[in-house]
């Protein structure tokens, strides 16, 4: 592959401008010249795509430039393909700011300001500027204005919201944990044979899915285990 900077940028969906920038920072190799032209091969194109998978994690390009500083410039693209399937976002839902006429076409519902109070409660939105408000979640907008909407006190749902970001944080960082020093140091330890990076790649694909659902039954199966242990004698009467 041997793209110009032109190419480059409309095959990563980036401007020439932007390219360049991140060139002058180091996050791109020098190209190969010929003559006066630069050329770009799937490499470049790999790491740029990676850069942009890290920017929709929300990372700073400082921090991006760390991170890269770790990966050898030679780095073959399927490395950087396989990096990339593995920090790639679990969801595409970024942070955005609407006025409130656009919210509540967003929500499929007027929202007051006490819905926006008990939204806030939820970790959904927060209050901008004005008339603004930033949406932290967009894919939680619609259920959580229902979930707003229920006759609920308004400290259970600030205390809900609470909960379960304390434990699905915690579960997020040990799952990570556990599939870094079972899977991924292992693999370079061994050396990143090819074969092992396809087959990591494609379990890397497979895996987001498969995790979510297994997520959404066992907490199905755990909300019905502290169900039965609310009923008093529930245990005496299985036995």
């Amino acid at each position: 592959m041997e793209l110009t900077v032109d190419e480059l940028a409309a095959r990563a969906g980036v401007s020439v401008r932007t390219v360049r920038y991140y060139a002058g920072r180091g996050l791109l190799p020098p190209p190969r010249l010929r003559g006066r032209t630069g050329l770009y091969g799937a490499e470049h194109l790999a790491r740029l795509e990676l850069v942009r998978e890290l920017q929709s994690l929300g990372l700073t390009l400082a921090a991006i430039e760390h991170h890269l500083q770790r990966i050898p410039e030679d780095a073959p693209p399927e490395d950087l393909a396989l990096q990339r399937a593995l920090l790639s976002p679990w969801t595409p839902d970024r942070p955005e700011e609407m006025d409130r006429h656009e919210l509540d076409r967003r929500a499929g519902r007027h929202l007051d300001d006490d819905v926006l109070k008990r939204l806030e409660a939820l970790g959904v939105v927060e209050q901008a500027s004005g008339d603004t408000v930033r949406v932290i979640s967009t894919g939680l907008l619609r259920v959580g204005a229902e979930l707003a909407a229920l006759p609920l006190p308004l400290e259970t749902l600030a205390a809900s919201h609470e909960a379960v970001e304390r434990h699905t944080t915690a579960l997020a960082e040990e799952l990570q944990r556990n599939f870094q020093d079972s899977v991924v140091r292992p693999y370079r330890e061994r050396g990143r044979q090819p074969r092992e990076r396809e087959m990591l790649l494609e379990m890397a694909n497979r895996l987001k899915p498969l995790m979510i659902q297994s997520l959404v039954t066992s907490f199905q199966h755990a909300v019905d285990r502290a169900i039965r242990k609310s009923v008093p004698g529930d245990e005496d009467d299985r036995d």
